[in-house]
């Protein structure tokens, strides 16, 4: 968006305002400036010269040898201008004089003839696009005038202002002189301040067949119009903000847009047919419009046409047909205001590769009660610059006009949110000072109407936002974030799949993701009978595909099948786990129940990758899997007294999946936590899997509910260990682990560890009997040890050991 200083006064006083603070205020007010560019530099060093003679250069077809009187001399300059003439009155630039391009005249001889000047173009001088030839000045202006003060120009500044798509309301002078206005405390002084209503018989009609799409369209028809070229002041004011001038009514359309924000377009009235104007859709058979530039443009369905009583005439808010042209022998004009729905003319203009000043405003949002104003003031300017007439009348269609928001807004919550305090009646005079309406709510909160011009404001935290651009933003008090020193409380769901995950991974396990929807062959693959739980299956509405239909009930198939297909890519070798939500429909109709389980599975060899010639023969047992369990036991830091690994019952109706005698279940506070044991061989043969796979599966929320023992953290040993080892023969049904189990019960200060480093049964050892070897560290914290105090507690546990479990020395150990 670009406008002029000389054309933002017209709005508001900006005496005491610099164009630099001014910048620099409207990009802190969210209005990002662009530029700053002063106007008119340099042209007082530009003089009028009247051209006396003409003749041909001797040596150059193109070429001009002028004489000039500059009011002091005559002069003698080389022209290639194919429009000078004797007698003409144009601007001229002598030896020394820089142009505002940068360029420095000099005197010059141009194939052979001198030259002392140079005669300019409206181009070379910054004042316009045109430069088809030297600019033709008044005929009664004296020679050696300074040309700013013959044109009349005073010293200006156009400012470029970078839009937000959410400011459609700035895309105009008013918008800026708006924002001006709110921090200066000034009230706006408008171009037109009496709007009359539109109504009385006319010779034209008007009709919406597509309201949704054009909720307001004002039309009057003027008469007795003559074309030609603007007013010097109207030019020059298009020219500031790059804008070509056309002609008197062409370019009051494009100044009142500007300046108001409304995109106009003017019809010529006699080319309209049967005098209608219909705001539709194009019907099947019309597929070509020849716009303004001279191309055909195809269109579509639903782009919104302007027509009349024949055809379209113009694709609304965009750009108009050519046959309806204003040209120079336009008499009648009928002038359209209009608003056009955003969504439809972004597409519109995207669509036929068409930006345009008006599709810009449009797509962004036009306020529909400023049609009526723009209409106003342009039939003015037409009146005063075109010798118009207007018609009794005219037209104002209105099926969209829409309530205006109110807000609530609560001052004590803005003075929250930014920080500071500001009373009541201040933040009230703020949101007056950029026209929003406000009334007390209650005693403590305001009542905020919103304009029809910010269709951006929508909520409380807007008129917020609002308040702190008007209060300024270097103004509201910088503080220190508020950081408390304390630990942040974390998920402690997320915590232990973090936890269970890296355990996982650390025994070598690597991490699987699967699809939560499933197919439900899965369990009949499993074996499940029709009435467990786990059939209760949260079906999907709009599956992608027959075979992802129903969310999960168990992680374990969709393990297998990774398994599956991984020995089909002659991978045998696995450690997979998965951490994921399984859904349980308990209700019908209700949400499912949603649990995080742990799942894993291991099959072939125990060290996948290892060199056979150290670990051949080693494969996956029941046992690598119960180690994952007791890792992740151990990780947790939860207690052996809180918890049992009992063997599991193998249920057919509670595990059928399960190889009957390799059933494990983790009991904890009298509830099954985890289970782990062997698939079983008809469910590995539904999965196409010819090797033993063994599996974990763990509730993970009721793990999270076990007691856990705190960490402890105790001194680094200052005195030496010492161990001693105990080979016992015990009966062959007798848990090796119920020995560790006893000495530790012993609770022996002295007693730092037990292991167990050897179990052995068969010959020599007699039938029904196994050896057990266990190793004992012996350690104080506060003394070296001795051998006689050390063989004295040690004997003690042999002793306890023998008695209590029937034990008794190996033969040859004592």
């Amino acid at each position: 968006m670009k406008f002029t200083l000389s054309w933002l006064s017209t709005f508001v006083s900006l005496e005491d305002i610099p164009p630099q603070p001014l910048a620099e205020k409207l990009t802190m007010l969210g209005l990002e400036v662009d530029a700053v560019t002063p106007l008119y530099q340099g042209l007082e060093q530009i003089i009028t010269a009247v051209v006396k003679s003409v003749q041909k250069h001797p040596n150059g077809d193109r070429l001009s040898l002028c004489q000039v009187n500059t009011g002091a001399d005559t002069i003698q300059i080389v022209c290639g201008a194919p429009n000078v003439r004797q007698g003409m009155v144009t601007a001229l630039a002598l030896p020394g004089v820089r142009l505002p391009g940068g360029m420095k005249i000099k005197k010059a001889r141009v194939r052979g003839e001198d030259s002392l000047g140079m005669l300019c173009s409206a181009r070379e001088l910054g004042l316009s696009e045109d430069h088809s030839g030297i600019m033709e000045l008044d005929s009664s202006l004296a020679a050696g005038m300074p040309l700013d003060t013959a044109l009349g120009l005073v010293s200006d500044t156009m400012i470029e202002v970078d839009l937000t798509p959410n400011r459609p309301d700035c895309a105009s002078v008013l918008g800026i002189a708006r924002e001006v206005a709110g921090f200066t405390g000034q009230k706006l002084v408008l171009p037109v301040q009496e709007v009359p209503a539109l109504t009385g018989t006319n010779d034209f009609s008007v009709t919406i067949e597509e309201p949704a799409l054009c909720p307001r369209y004002t039309a009057r028809r003027l008469t007795n119009v003559t074309i030609g070229p603007s007013p010097q002041w109207l030019q020059r004011q298009l020219l500031a903000v790059g804008m070509r001038p056309i002609n008197n009514i062409v370019d009051i359309t494009n100044f009142v847009m500007l300046e108001l924000g409304q995109p106009l377009h003017a019809f010529d009235f006699k080319k309209l047919r049967q005098g209608k104007i219909i705001v539709r859709c194009p019907h099947a058979h019309e597929k070509e419009l020849c716009t303004l530039d001279g191309s055909r443009r195809s269109l579509a369905p639903d782009m919104l046409m302007i027509c009349d009583g024949e055809g379209p005439v113009a694709v609304a808010g965009v750009m108009g047909g050519l046959d309806s042209e204003v040209t120079a022998a336009t008499t009648e004009i009928l002038l359209e205001s209009a608003c056009f729905d955003p969504v439809s003319i972004r597409r519109t203009a995207r669509r036929l590769n068409l930006p345009s000043e008006a599709s810009y405003r449009f797509e962004r949002g036009v306020d529909p009660n400023i049609a009526p104003v723009a209409m106003e003031r342009a039939v003015g300017l037409m009146v005063e610059l075109a010798g118009a007439e207007v018609c009794a009348g005219g037209i104002d269609e209105y099926p969209g006009r829409k309530k205006l928001r109110n807000i609530r807004l609560r001052p004590a919550r803005v003075c929250s949110l930014l920080g500071m305090e500001l009373s009541t009646d201040q933040i009230a005079a703020y949101l007056r000072a950029i026209e929003f309406p406000v009334v007390p709510a209650d005693e403590e909160n305001l009542l905020v109407e919103v304009p029809s011009f910010r269709p951006d404001i929508e909520r409380e935290i807007d008129l917020v936002e609002e308040i702190a651009r008007l209060v300024g933003y270097n103004e509201i008090p910088t503080t220190m974030p508020l950081i408390k020193m304390d630990y942040p409380v974390r998920d402690a769901l997320r915590e232990l799949r973090k936890t269970v995950s890296g355990v996982a991974l650390g025994q070598g396990f690597f991490e699987a993701i699967n699809y939560s929807f499933v197919d439900e062959k899965h369990l009949d693959l499993m074996r499940l009978h029709p009435d467990d739980p786990r059939r209760r299956l949260t079906r999907l509405l709009n599956p992608l595909t027959e075979e992802q239909g129903v969310m999960r009930s168990m992680l374990l198939p969709g393990l297998l099948e990774n398994v599956s297909r991984n020995i089909n890519y002659q991978q045998p070798d696995l450690r997979l786990f998965e951490v994921g939500k399984v859904f349980v429909q308990r209700t019908p109709g209700e949400q499912p129940d949603e649990n995080y389980m742990l799942c894993a599975v291991c099959t072939g060899s125990r060290y996948p990758g290892a060199s056979p010639i150290h670990f051949s023969g080693m494969e996956s047992d029941i046992f690598d899997i119960k180690g994952l369990l007791e890792a992740i036991i151990d990780t947790l830091g939860i207690s052996g007294r809180n918890i049992s690994i009992v063997p599991g019952v193998e249920n057919e109706g509670e595990q059928p999946y399960i190889q009957p005698g390799s059933a494990l279940t983790l009991i904890g506070g009298e509830k099954e936590i985890a289970g782990i044991g062997q698939v079983h061989e008809e469910v590995l043969r539904n999965m196409g899997i010819k090797q033993p796979v063994y599996f974990l599966e763990c509730n993970l929320h009721l793990l999270g509910t076990l007691p856990r023992s705190g960490k402890r953290f105790t001194p680094i040993p200052r005195y030496p260990m010492m161990k001693r080892d105990i080979a016992l023969l015990v009966p062959e049904q007798l848990p090796a682990g119920d020995l560790l189990a006893a000495i530790r019960s012993q609770r022996s200060e002295l007693v730092e560890s037990v292991d167990i480093f050897d179990v052995y049964s068969g010959k020599p050892i007699e039938k029904g009997m196994k050896s057990v070897a266990l190793s004992v560290a012996y350690r104080s914290t506060e003394k070296t040890l001795d051998d006689t105090t050390v063989d004295k507690i040690h004997e003690k546990i042999v002793q306890y050991l023998m008695t209590e479990y029937g034990g008794r020395y190996r033969q040859g150990t004592e």
